[in-house]
C-alpha cells in the first residue's frame, strides 16, 4: 500500500487533468477450429451449377442462406421449386426449377476479435468503519484507492488524481490519502489508474466529507469534548457500507448525525411495529367480516368505511396485526433499494392505513396508492423497473426504445398492465385483498420513490444549473419527493422556480410557501410523514 505523494513538485502538476482518452485498443483474437459446409446449387434441366454456398451449420442451406449468397433472384426460384417426382434419375431434367448439392464439408482455422477487460478502480475509507447512519470516526481517516488490471501480464503502474485542487500520485495498485477536514457539503475527489497496458481506467469522481465535530479544534485550545468526525463518500465506485438513499442521484450527504427517523431503516423487521388506532383500517376490517363488531351502534361504523369508537376498540387486536402485516415485505425492499423502510412505511400509512382495497373504482391502488401518473413517474424515470416490466407486456425490441418514445396508445396500455399488476382487490379472497398483490406493491412503490428521487433531481438540477446537494439539504430534498409524489413534478417546479425568482433559499419553508391552492394538500402530506406524530387522517378519493 503507497501513501499519496503531496505537495508542488512539478511532476505532480501534471496529475491535475485527467489522461487523454487515447490508448490501445483492448482487443485480441483467438482461434478457432469450424466446421464448413459446401453446398452447390444446381439446375434440374441440364445440371448446371447456378451458384456455390459455404455455410457453418448442419443441414440444408436456408432461404436466408441462399438470398446472401446467389442473390435474390436465384432466392426467389429455389422457394418456388417443387420436389421432382420423376421415376428414375435420367428424367431429372424434365424437372424445374434448381435443387441443392452437397459437395463435402471442411475443417477451417478462423481467428475470432475480443475485446478484453478494461482495468478498474474503486474507493473507501481506511482508518475508520464508519457505521450507518450516523457514520461517526473517532479519528481523521484517509481515503483507499485501489485499481485492478485484469489482464494476466499486465500491471497497475500507479494512480493518480485530485482532492480540490490538490494532486496527488501513488506508484502501484492502491492509494492511500490523508484525509483533511471538509465543509459539510464535502469536496469533489477524482481519479484513474494507469496501466502498463498504455492505457488507463476511466477518469472516476466522488464527493468526500470529513466533518469535524465538537470544539477540540476551536483556537482557544481543546475541550473535554470527546472528537469525532462525520465522514461520508458518494461515488459510484464506492465500496462500503451502502449509501443513504437517493444520495448518489441528488449528490448530497444526509444531515450530521445521520437522518431523522422518518428516512432510516431498522436492523430487522421487527423495528417497524406499530400499534396506531387507525379508523380507516378498522372499518375495512369490519365491513370485510373479518372482525365482528355487531354488538357496537351502528354495527361499529361511523360512516362507510369508517369504524366508529367501539369499532375501533372491537377491532383493535386485529388492527394492530394487520398494519404489521407487510413488515418484512417494507424492510425487504428497503435493503433492495436503499429506500428507508420507515418511510415507506409511514406513506403507506398515509395513503392506505395499509388496507390497499381502500378506494373501489381503482384510481388509486396497492399500499402506496399508485395513481395513472405516479406510474408514469415509475416507468419513465426507473429504467431500470422499466426495462424488466415492459417485456412483459410488449417485445422486447419495442421496449428498448424507452417509455417515453411509446406510442400514446403503447403507454396507457403499459400503465394499465402496471395499476392492474399493483391493484390487490380481490373479491372472491376471504378479506377482499389479494395479499400476493399488496406484497408485489410493496416493491413497486419501494422502486416509485426511486424514480421520484431521479424526478426531483432533474427538476432541481433544470432550475437551478446545479447538483441538487449543493442547493438544498438531503433532508429537504426528501420533502420534495414526497410533495412530488403526492402533487405531482408540476406542482414542485412551480414551487422551486417561485423560490428562486424571490431570491430564497431552497429549504422547504420557502419552496412550500410557493405552492400553488391546488397544490397546498402537499403541505399537510409532508407533514403527516415526517412529523413526530404519525397517525394522519386519510383523505380518501371520492367514489363516483
Amino acid at each position: 500500500m503507497m501513501a499519496a505523494s503531496w505537495g508542488l513538485a512539478p511532476a505532480l502538476a501534471q496529475t491535475s487533468s485527467p489522461p487523454p482518452a487515447q490508448g490501445p485498443e483492448r482487443k485480441t483474437t483467438i482461434k478457432i477450429n469450424v466446421v464448413q459446409y459446401e453446398w452447390w446449387l444446381l439446375f434440374w434441366s441440364n445440371n448446371q451449377l447456378a451458384c456455390k454456398l459455404f455455410i457453418e451449420h448442419d443441414g440444408l442451406p436456408t432461404a436466408e442462406d441462399i438470398g446472401l449468397q446467389c442473390g435474390s433472384q436465384l432466392q426467389s426460384a429455389w422457394q418456388q421449386t417443387g420436389p421432382c417426382t420423376v421415376v428414375s434419375s435420367d428424367q431429372s431434367s424434365q424437372c424445374k426449377g434448381l435443387y441443392l448439392h452437397l459437395v463435402g464439408n471442411y475443417t477451417l482455422q478462423r481467428e475470432i476479435p475480443i475485446n478484453l477487460p478494461p482495468p478498474e478502480a474503486w474507493i473507501s475509507i481506511t482508518g475508520c468503519n464508519p457505521v450507518p447512519p450516523q457514520n461517526a470516526c473517532d479519528q481523521l481517516p484517509s481515503l483507499l484507492i485501489t485499481a485492478r488490471e485484469p489482464l494476466p501480464n499486465e500491471t497497475i503502474i500507479d494512480i493518480q488524481g485530485r482532492v480540490g485542487d490538490q494532486p496527488f500520485s501513488c506508484g502501484g495498485a492502491s492509494c492511500t490519502i490523508p484525509l483533511q477536514p471538509t465543509s459539510q457539503q464535502g469536496v469533489e475527489v477524482e481519479f484513474w489508474a494507469d496501466s502498463s497496458f498504455g492505457d488507463s481506467t476511466a477518469t472516476y469522481s466522488a464527493l468526500v466529507r470529513a466533518v469535524p465535530w465538537g470544539d477540540f479544534m476551536a483556537p482557544e485550545g481543546p475541550s473535554d469534548t470527546h472528537r469525532m468526525w462525520y465522514v461520508g463518500v458518494i461515488s459510484d465506485r464506492w465500496v462500503g457500507a451502502p449509501l443513504a438513499s437517493c444520495s448518489q442521484t441528488w449528490q448530497s450527504f444526509p444531515d450530521l448525525g445521520g437522518p431523522p427517523e422518518w428516512l432510516t431503516t431498522p436492523s430487522d423487521p421487527a423495528g417497524l411495529t406499530t400499534e396506531v388506532p387507525y379508523y380507516y383500517l378498522a372499518g375495512a376490517l369490519i365491513e370485510q367480516g373479518y372482525v365482528d363488531a355487531s354488538g357496537c351502534p351502528d354495527g361499529g361504523l361511523s360512516s362507510p368505511g369508517v369504524a366508529n369508537q367501539c369499532g375501533l376498540e372491537q377491532a383493535g387486536p386485529q388492527v394492530a396485526e394487520w398494519q404489521n402485516k407487510f413488515n418484512k415485505d417494507i424492510f425487504d425492499a428497503a435493503k433492495d433499494t436503499g429506500i428507508p423502510a420507515q418511510l415507506i412505511k409511514r406513506i403507506f400509512s398515509r395513503e392506505s392505513q395499509f388496507w390497499p382495497g381502500m378506494y373501489q373504482n381503482q384510481k388509486e391502488v396497492g399500499l402506496g396508492q399508485l395513481t395513472e401518473n405516479g406510474a408514469d413517474t415509475l416507468l419513465g424515470w426507473n429504467y431500470s423497473f422499466y426495462s424488466q416490466f415492459c417485456p412483459l407486456v410488449f417485445s422486447q425490441d419495442t421496449c428498448l426504445r424507452g417509455f417515453t418514445t411509446l406510442t400514446a396508445e403503447q403507454q396507457a396500455t403499459l400503465r394499465g398492465a402496471l395499476l392492474s399488476k399493483v391493484n390487490a382487490q380481490c373479491p372472491d379472497c376471504s378479506t377482499g385483498i389479494d395479499l400476493s398483490r399488496a406484497d408485489y406493491s410493496v416493491r413497486v412503490f419501494a422502486r416509485t420513490l426511486l424514480a421520484n428521487c431521479e424526478q426531483v433531481s432533474g427538476i432541481v438540477s433544470a432550475a437551478t444549473r446545479q447538483a441538487p446537494g449543493m442547493v438544498a439539504s438531503y433532508e429537504d430534498l426528501w420533502r420534495f419527493t414526497l410533495a412530488n409524489y403526492n402533487a405531482g413534478s408540476g406542482c414542485l417546479t412551480d414551487a422551486i422556480n417561485g423560490a428562486i425568482r424571490a431570491g430564497e433559499r431552497l429549504d422547504w419553508n420557502h419552496v412550500s410557501a410557493h405552492l400553488t391552492d391546488g397544490c397546498q394538500g402537499a403541505l399537510q402530506y409532508v407533514q403527516d410523514i415526517t412529523g413526530e406524530n404519525n397517525s394522519p387522517n386519510l383523505s380518501p378519493t371520492s367514489t363516483p
